[in-house]
């Protein structure tokens, strides 16, 4: 019997597994890095053991490291979570060689699988070697691990060799292993994926579909089970596909198959088995009624499933929310997450945050997943994007708004979405819509309770103005009057205004406006802004064509020969930056002369940091 757990992984996944853990009453064992050292997963579990170091390949990555913490806090098992070891198959078999319970697939089974050109060989499929142009476009694709890392869509020969060296560079530093492969890339498909349970004894289950074609950079944005409008010869197809492929590697435990569906043929392709447990995991144990991570634990402990699962039930759908900015190409953000609460009852948030807690650079940008399960798919729908709406999240940029607008787009409600939806749809889903009487909400609640003789500034006549900035960049000035009977506004009628609240009335409608202040950030409901000098300095910061660090992260790779004096061509690639797990091209703004190059590679920079200047 299992008694005590350590997750060899860190954030929200970390935070998931204890949970149920601690159901169980089973003790947990945490690891952590500098970087998360008062990290949430780290504070909950009932132990905590310090990896030295920030970057994963130090920490998270260091299996050594992990194996010799279990034995020293005692664990009897270990749980790899999803990311960074957990496809490992050399960590599996190190976790058992010490005498440890490995919560997951045997080694063979991970090896067989986790590494995808040997998963398409077993299923009879061959990756492609010798591209030529009729093989366009094509996808580029770490064979291990998963999450959109080490992945490249390649639609001109020209730029293969480029990409695959770029591919290699991201899966090596995100999972250890440099391996690429080539594949056929399917244009706008449907990704659906079956959820798989194994025991000891020979059962395998197939727990329904998920569709999870909602993504950016590769990666998952929404997921919902099942899967919607998949006919159910092709569900039963998919099933069988699965259960073929976990039997073909006496696989046990929690694993995901996933496909490509072609639009129009139906046509089902293979991708990946994953040997672990997935992100979207919720959706499947919420239309199933089951804890998928209590059950990987009892398939470890040896105890047989039974003969059959049980019976689906309604509709799940998930949206993570991340820290990043969709609308300049899904840049992630740090900072203090001062607060993220959900207002509606029966929603799940599956966080590694809490309150106060600051969002490193080093790790995956994502901060929660939202859950919620109806009767029908359309309930569902309605509730998440109505809970979403009215989250109170106040910290970094998020991509709420694009959640929101994403599950109640038309494509998504019909379910005739596929995964170049953000390809056709992001520019319009990102166009701002700020509330126009945000600020002067804002500048209300501030200048509540000032005396309006209280100084030379504040003469009665005077009109009082304010400048602020949205998050997504958007700048309003605003006016008001102090008066004998209070503050007014042009236009607007005050009925209330203090320091967290003001109600306007519009046009006859009332509206409510809750004001939380922090150092930097005012947020007014569902709008952050930021105040800004009524004056500003006119000075320019920097030289003309400088280009600065969109977000914190490290300079991984300059281009070859890029030095001061070099010609460049615009859009063409000058250095890459890596942060929250994601790899970023920076390119040249113009056609012109390298005049200045600020960086060199393995260099840390913070936002706004200067890095080349192109004249």
């Amino acid at each position: 019997m299992i008694t005590s757990v350590l997750v060899a992984n860190r954030g929200e996944i970390a935070c998931r597994i204890f949970r149920t853990c601690r159901e169980l009453g089973i003790r947990t064992v945490a690891v952590h890095s500098d970087a998360d050292e008062n990290a949430l997963h780290a504070r909950v579990a009932d132990a905590a053991v310090r990896l030295p170091g920030a970057a994963p390949a130090d920490t998270y990555l260091r299996g050594d490291l992990i194996v010799e913490a279990a034995l020293a806090a005692g664990a009897d098992a270990v749980h790899p979570g999803y990311g960074f070891l957990s496809e490992n198959a050399g960590f599996a078999q190190a976790v058992l060689d010490a005498g440890l319970v490995w919560i997951g697939p045997p080694p063979a089974a991970i090896e067989a699988m986790a590494s995808k050109t040997r998963a398409k060989q077993l299923m009879g499929l061959k990756p492609l070697t010798d591209v030529t142009e009729t093989d366009l476009p094509v996808l580029v694709k770490a064979a291990a691990g998963g999450g959109g890392r080490g992945m490249r869509v390649v639609r001109e020969l020209a730029d293969l060799p480029g990409e695959l060296e770029a591919a290699r560079a991201e899966a090596q530093s995100a999972f250890g292993d440099g391996e690429v492969f080539v594949e056929p890339y399917v244009e706008g498909g449907r990704h659906i994926e079956v959820q798989i349970l194994a025991d000891t004894h020979g059962t395998v289950w197939a727990l329904g579909t998920r569709d999870c074609s909602l993504q950016r950079r590769h990666q998952k944005v929404i997921e919902e089970s099942p899967a919607p409008g998949i006919p159910e010869e092709l569900t039963h197809e998919l099933h069988e596909l699965a259960v073929r492929a976990a039997r073909s590697v006496d696989y046990t435990g929690a694993g995901t198959v996933e496909f490509l569906v072609e639009e129009g043929t139906g046509k089902a392709h293979f991708l990946e088995m994953n040997t672990r447990l997935q992100v979207e995991h919720p959706v499947t144990e919420a239309v199933f009624g089951i804890d998928l991570v209590a059950l990987q634990i009892s398939v470890a402990e040896g105890v047989p499933l039974a003969a059959d699962p049980p019976h689906a039930r309604g509709h799940a759908i998930e949206a993570r929310l991340y820290a990043e900015n969709p609308a300049q190409n899904w840049t992630p953000q740090t900072g203090t997450l001062h607060r993220l609460a959900v207002q509606e009852e029966g929603v799940r948030l599956d966080t590694g945050y809490a309150d106060g807690d600051t969002i490193p650079v080093h790790y995956d940008p994502m901060l929660a997943k939202a859950v919620v399960h109806a009767p029908t798919r359309a309930e569902a729908i309605r509730r998440l994007a109505g809970a979403l709406e009215r989250t109170t999240i106040h910290g970094p940029i998020t991509n709420r708004d694009l959640l929101v607008r994403s599950l109640r787009h038309t494509e998504f409600t019909t379910a005739t979405m596929n995964t170049a939806f953000y390809d056709r749809h992001l520019t319009h889903l990102t166009e701002p819509t700020p509330d126009p009487h945000a600020p002067l909400a804002a500048a209300l609640s501030d200048a509540h309770g000032r005396s309006r003789f209280g100084g030379w500034r504040n003469v009665p006549a005077q009109p009082q103005r304010k400048r602020y900035a949205t998050a997504t960049g958007e700048e309003f000035e605003v006016t008001y009057h102090h008066t004998r009977e209070g503050l007014t506004a042009d236009g607007v009628q005050v009925i209330h205004a203090d320091a967290s609240l003001v109600v306007l009335e519009v046009a006859g409608v009332r509206r409510k406006f809750e004001v939380t202040r922090y150092a930097d950030q005012i947020h007014v409901n569902t709008t952050t802004l930021t105040p800004l000098p009524r004056f500003p300095d006119p000075a320019p910061q920097h030289a003309p064509g400088s280009l600065l660090a969109p977000m914190p992260g490290t300079v991984i790779r300059v281009a070859e020969g890029l030095t001061a004096g070099t010609e460049v061509k615009a859009g063409e690639p000058l250095l890459w930056l890596e942060a929250m797990k994601m790899e970023h091209k920076i390119t040249a703004p113009t056609t012109g002369t390298l005049t200045a190059l600020h960086v060199v590679t393995g260099q840390q920079v913070e936002v706004g940091t200067p890095l080349a200047v192109v004249s």
